[in-house]
This record gives structure tokens, sequence and C-alpha cells, in this order.
């Protein structure tokens, strides 16, 4: 059996013992191009053609439906803002707070962890309550300060008035305990990070906010200007931005550039002195709120500030000047401290932003939220305009305001300074001077003399 094969020769062989047959058409198939796959070549072809013009035109389409989405709702904040700003100065308030408490919750949930959050429910509940305590302690000061000509003299007041920062530091104390007696073994990392992350977004978001609703309260102007201002420098940092825009400014944000930068600078500068020109003309921009009825059509009166007084100013006898020369221009001291709002809503302010955007990518995440259909969160969109209000009420409070005594101020020494006897004291010198001024009859005079005790 073994020796009848011997000699024997298979077509298929070659005489070194390498195949012929199939599998050398196999090679040579894989040398020249299977006849398979060159047939099924341009069927992939026009497949991968079809499929990549399927995805462009499903990207165009979700770009389109974002822009049609994006502009519809810039419409709808822009025609809510001006519906309010209009209306009235309680309305803005009501814009803020809701703000301010949607913001708190973005910048809440980024860094919750929900297995962990479902684990220990009391960590969501103090994060409320300390929201709550904090608008509890701000809402009640800016109250009591600008109110204090209601609030001292109501008697269901005038004790949460007078007590009122013991109470709202009670009210913390409770928090405090609350989160210590919640402490559990295994989550105390977790607990304090939520615990720190929560003051930090209290701080950054609920308390600058609150400066912003204080500058409303001096007077619509020091919240309108600012606001525009930012806005003005986003837009045109834009147009600049993509029209000669050459110079990477941050990596944070790559498509931020020095030329954008500088000619949004530029722009914001000659916005800000005609919109203030503008607003100037207006009581119920430049007057600070004394009644909460007042709408645009009704307006408010009041003695303006002397910032927004035409003044002279004249400029130095310079050397190199021929003699008896005068150069001098006029206008409103407003305008100058314009120039520097928009300086610093143009170099400053954006650096808000790029915080916010170092802090998403810290996190992985593209937008804050999905508050605003099309434009992300709400936090995404008053980055800037955080440290711009907080700017606007210690440049305020530091170099414009004019500090006079106020109704409330005296009404709060007489209650808080003086005694029973004093206070009856005072009201009768008042009556008297009122009597002598004519702006009371001697009818009232006599009232007041049978109606109040004798000194004791």
């Amino acid at each position: 059996m073994g020796n009848g094969r011997r000699g024997v020769k298979f077509a298929h062989r070659k005489g070194n013992g390498s195949t012929d047959g199939r599998r050398a058409s196999i090679s040579e198939a894989s040398e020249d191009g299977s006849p398979t796959r060159t047939r099924a070549s341009p069927q992939m072809k026009d497949i991968a053609e079809k499929e990549s013009a399927e995805t462009q035109r499903a990207e165009y389409e979700k770009k389109k439906a974002n822009f049609i989405t994006r502009g519809i709702w810039t419409l709808i904040m822009i025609g809510g803002f001006f519906a309010a700003l209009f209306m009235g100065h309680i309305y803005i308030i009501l814009i803020i707070t809701i703000v301010q408490v949607i913001s708190f919750k973005e910048v809440i949930a980024i860094a919750s962890v929900p297995t962990r959050a479902r684990q220990l429910r009391s960590t969501k509940s103090l994060n409320w309550y300390w929201l709550a305590t904090t608008m509890y302690f701000l809402y009640g000061e800016s109250v009591i300060y600008y109110f204090k000509h209601v609030v001292l003299v109501d008697k269901m007041l005038l004790p949460l008035a007078t007590h009122h920062r013991f109470i709202s530091f009670m009210l913390y104390i409770i928090g405090f305990v609350f989160f210590v007696a919640s402490l559990k073994a295994g989550h105390l990392k977790f607990q304090f990070t939520q615990f720190a992350w929560t003051h930090m977004a209290l701080l950054i978001i609920v308390v600058q906010a609150h400066f912003i609703m204080n500058n409303i309260f001096e007077g619509l102007i020091w919240f309108f200007l600012p606001a525009a201002l930012v806005i003005t420098n986003d837009i045109f940092a834009y147009i600049c931005g993509i029209t000669f825009g050459r110079t990477q400014l941050i990596k944070l944000s790559p498509k931020k550039t020095v030329e954008g930068f500088v000619g949004a600078w530029v722009m914001t500068i000659i916005f800000g002195y005609g919109l203030t020109s503008l607003m100037m003309r207006s009581g119920y921009f430049i007057c600070p709120v004394t009644d909460f009825g007042a709408n645009v059509f009704t307006g408010l009166q009041c003695d303006p500030n002397p910032v927004f007084l035409p003044h002279t100013y004249e400029l130095p006898n310079f050397v190199f000047l021929p003699a008896n020369t005068h150069f001098s221009f006029t206008l409103a001291p407003m305008q100058i401290h314009t120039i520097l709002f928009a300086t610093f809503a143009s170099l400053i302010a954006p650096f808000g932003g790029f915080f916010a955007s170092g802090l998403k990518r810290t996190f992985k995440i593209k937008d804050f939220g999905h508050s605003i259909p099309g434009h992300g969160g709400m936090t995404d969109r008053m980055d800037c305009q955080f440290i711009m209000g907080f700017f606007t009420f210690l440049y305020y409070h530091s170099f414009i305001a004019t500090h006079k005594v106020s109704l409330g101020g005296v009404i709060e020494t007489a209650i808080t300074g003086l005694t029973v006897d004093e206070q009856i004291e005072l009201v009768r010198g008042m009556a008297r001077y009122l009597g002598n001024q004519g702006a009371v009859g001697a009818d009232v005079l006599a009232c007041l003399d049978h109606a109040l005790p004798s000194r004791r």
C-alpha cells in the first residue's frame, strides 16, 4: 500500500511540495484582487456615500432645529425681560429670584452623585434649606435697609426687623446641627464635599445676586446698564472674533480671540455712552425705588443724583499751548463712570465666563443644564452677570452714592435710640414745628396734646 504511492504525481502539487490547486488560486486571487470584492466595492462605496450624505443631512437638520429653537427662545427672553423692566421693579426682582434659584439648582446638580443622594435623602433637603436660610437673611437685610420707614413702624414686623440677624443665625445653626447629626460612616467624604460645594454655590450665586437686587433699589439704571454692557460685549466679541480674529486669547475658551476681546471693548464703550445718555433723561431709571407700583408710564420723581447732572470740565493750561488758551467740555459725570463700567464688563467680567468654562471642563459637561432650550443652562447665560452686578454695587456705594439722612434712618434712630418719653417729646416737637410751618392746623396740635400722655 505504501509502495504503491511512490512515483505517483498529482496534478495539483509541485515538485517542492507547494500547492498549486485551490490555495494557489486563492493566492492569485488575492494578488489580482478578489472577483467578489471587486464586484462589491462600487456597491460598498455607494452605501458609504449614502450613509455619509444621510449623516450630513441629519447633522444639518439638527443644527437647523437648534438654531430655530435658540432664536425663538432668545426672542422670548428679550421680550420677557423688557416687559418686566417696563412693568416695574417688583417684576425684575421676581426674575432675579427665579434666576437665583435655577442657577443654584444647576450648580448643585453637577457635583451630585445620584447613587449616594438616593442613600442620603437628607443631603438634597439640606441644600434647599441652606438656600432658603440664605435668601431669608439677604432679602431681609435689603427690605429692612431700604424700607425702614415701613418695617419699623409695623407692630408685627418690628420684632422680626430688630432681631433679624439673630433669627437668621439661629436658622443656620439648626441646619448645621442637622447636618452633623446626619453624618454616616462610609459617606463622610461625599457629605462634606456637598457641604463645601453648597456653600460655594451660595457665595458665588446667591450672595452676588443679592447685590444685583440692591442695585435695583438704588435705581434701575444700576441694574440695566451693567447687564446691557455684558450682553453687548458678548455680542461684539463674537462679531469681531469671526470678522478679524486670529490670535487665541485663552485655552479654556479656544474660540475667544484677542482681536475680538479688544474690538468688543471699544464697541461696548461706544454703546454704553449712548445708552447712558438715553436713560439719564428718565426718572424711572435714575430714581431710587420708593413705589413698587411704579412703571415706565407712571415714572418716578426724585432729586437726581449729582452724577446725572451736566458738569463743565476745564483742562489745565499746558505749557506748549499759546497763552490764554482754554479747553473745556461739558458732560454728566455718569458718562465718565460708564467708560469704567464698560471697561470692567469687557476686560474683567468675561473671566467669570472663563471660570464657568473651567468648571464645566472639570466635570466634563457641555452646559450647566437645559433650563433654556437652545441655550443650555441658566448659569451659562448668567456667569458674567453675577460678577458684574457685584462690581456695580461696590462701585456705586464707593464713588457715586450720596450719603444723606433718610427717613428710614431717622425712624430707626428714634425707635432704637430713644426712650418712650423721648419719642413722645419728639412727636410733640415735630408737631409744633409743622404747625409753625403751616403744614398742620391748630386742631391737629390740640388733638395731639390731648391724646399724648404727659411726660412720665
